[in-house]
């Protein structure tokens, strides 16, 4: 059978006969008689009862026209359902990003990213070095930076600001005493990030600013040895909002100096001009500025 005389022979009967059926649809009437007819040779019956002054469909006809109507619909959601596999974005994405950044932001998301496209293939590489994305191949790189990134002929998206946090474990803070003032933390043991780094910058929201010089007690240039050493109670140390919020929540660690933060750290997405283009690559950027932004 004819998809197309099928077609047809739906668009004379909705609309009332040959004539005003080739005006709405800019068919000549010759036509959609002869394909009709051509149908009803097919399938060896009479579907239409017409005549100069009548058109009227035959009990078979008014039969056949409701399971025709029905396989239309049918064709028609078949053909969506290609589209829309055409247009829902495909390939491979290449992403990198930093360890802490990997660890603490990206992965309790990327599981929902695969549900979410599942044509989409991620190739993740997690670094702590500079990674060139144009000599590389990659199609985004995320950066974590306190201060504003340079000009470097990428496309870039903020995804995310977070405060850090000033932050201790409970048991520390029971042997030692809660800092109630900036100027409290000289008394008090800390983890650094470096040897160099012993003072401690400090902002409210009001816009004031205090330093402050605690006592090295540990110095790691890495976040989650940071992490794990305040939460055994060694000392207090500054940390990202995303490192430390579910030790936070489970209570392994408590925020001190609530109004104050040592600064904020803002994640940022580098793409390449030509990748940013591509429908896989633009779905990914969109993805993680919804799932990153709303965890801030």
């Amino acid at each position: 059978m004819n998809l197309n005389d099928l077609t047809l022979f739906a668009q004379a009967v909705e609309s009332g006969g040959f004539a005003p059926a080739a005006r709405r649809f800019s068919v000549p009437k010759s036509t959609l008689s002869k394909r009709v007819a051509a149908l009803e040779a097919s399938l060896g019956v009479r579907l239409i009862e017409r005549n100069s002054r009548s058109f009227r469909l035959t009990d078979t006809g008014h039969d056949f026209y409701q399971h025709a109507r029905a396989a239309l619909v049918e064709v028609e959601s078949a053909q969506q359902v290609v589209q829309s596999r055409l247009a829902e974005p495909s390939g491979t994405v290449r992403l990198t990003a930093a360890v802490p950044v990997v660890q603490f932001q990206l992965a309790p998301h990327l599981p929902t990213l695969a549900r979410t496209w599942p044509r989409l293939q991620l190739q993740l590489h997690a670094s702590d070095r500079f990674v060139d994305l144009v000599q590389e191949g990659f199609d985004i790189a995320l950066r974590s930076h306190f201060a504003p990134l340079p000009d470097s002929g990428l496309v870039q998206r903020t995804l995310k600001v977070e405060p850090v946090m000033v932050v201790a474990a409970s048991a520390y803070l029971r042997e030692h005493g809660t800092p109630r003032q900036p100027s409290d933390l000289a008394a008090h043991q800390a983890l650094l990030t470096g040897v160099d780094a012993t003072r401690w910058t400090l902002r409210n929201s009001k816009g004031e600013v205090q330093t402050a010089e605690p006592q090295p007690r540990m110095v790691a240039d890495e976040s989650v040895a940071l992490l794990h050493a305040a939460t055994a109670g060694l000392g207090i140390v500054c940390l990202p909002e995303s490192i430390c919020q579910h030790h936070l929540a489970r209570g392994e660690l408590v925020r001190v100096l609530t109004r104050w933060t040592a600064g904020s750290v803002t994640t940022t997405a580098l793409v390449p001009h030509r990748r940013s283009l591509l429908p896989s690559v633009r779905v990914v950027l969109e993805f993680l500025s919804e799932q990153l932004g709303s965890a801030a």
